[in-house]
This record gives structure tokens, C-alpha cells and sequence, in this order.
């Protein structure tokens, strides 16, 4: 009884009450910017592959050195081929026609109760589109 009463009398107690109700939001606000930091990387790394992609493709690279070249760029996100799509195909592609690359990700999430909030895996689309020379 008497620690308590001193806890209360200098306030030691009051500082870990408070610590204790923010901490959780504190840790939740740092792991959700390393999240955001994540995601976002990825969705650069994904623009950057789409648009060497389409610039393979107008000069000349038929679709699977397209392929390549966009998993080439991105791979530290280990892509597949089925994550790409190129239209048209290599068949229809004549100068002045636009060329569209499109790569489909889901990145999953490290922080458990962010899946509340955002979903689990995040999906990212991105798409360039330029004329064949």
C-alpha cells in the first residue's frame, strides 16, 4: 500500500499510464510509414519496369524481351510472366500504333494489424503506353 501511495504522490505511476495507452498508437503510426515506405518503393520500381518495357517494345523487342526487360528492371520484386500484359501482340504492332505494357503486383504486408485498415496482400496496377517507332 505504501508504494502505491508513493507512486501516486510523485507521479511515476500517472507517466506509465500514459505511456501505456500511447505506446500502441506510437507503434502502430511507425509501422504503418515503414508500410507506406514499402508499398510506395514498389510502386516506383513497378513504373520504372512498365516504362522500360514499353520503350523495348516500340524499338523493335518482340514480347518476350519485353518480358524480360520488365523483369530485368524489377527484380527485386520477382515478377511472372502472367503479371505482364502487353497489347497487342507482337503480331499486330505496326508504326504509330500505341503499345501498352500493364504489370499487375500484390505485395504482401509485414505488419499484421495494418490488414484492418489496408488489405493483405496490397494490389498494384501501373501501365504505360507509347507509340511503336
Amino acid at each position: 500500500m505504501r508504494l502505491i501511495r508513493r507512486l501516486i504522490k510523485n507521479g511515476r505511476g500517472q507517466a506509465l499510464v500514459e505511456l501505456a495507452l500511447v505506446l500502441p498508437l506510437l507503434i502502430l503510426l511507425l509501422f504503418g510509414t515503414m508500410e507506406f515506405g514499402r508499398i510506395f518503393h514498389s510502386y516506383l520500381v513497378l513504373a520504372n519496369a512498365s516504362r522500360e518495357g514499353a520503350r523495348a517494345g516500340i524499338v523493335g523487342a518482340d514480347d518476350a524481351g519485353i518480358r524480360t526487360k520488365v523483369k530485368d528492371v524489377a527484380a527485386s520484386l520477382e515478377l511472372e510472366d502472367s503479371q505482364i500484359d502487353i497489347t497487342p501482340g507482337q503480331d499486330s504492332r505496326s508504326r504509330g500504333v500505341p503499345l501498352t505494357i500493364q504489370v499487375d503486383y500484390q505485395i504482401n504486408l509485414l505488419t499484421p494489424v495494418l490488414n484492418i485498415i489496408i488489405p493483405d496482400p496490397f494490389p498494384l496496377s501501373t501501365s504505360t503506353t507509347m507509340r511503336v517507332e
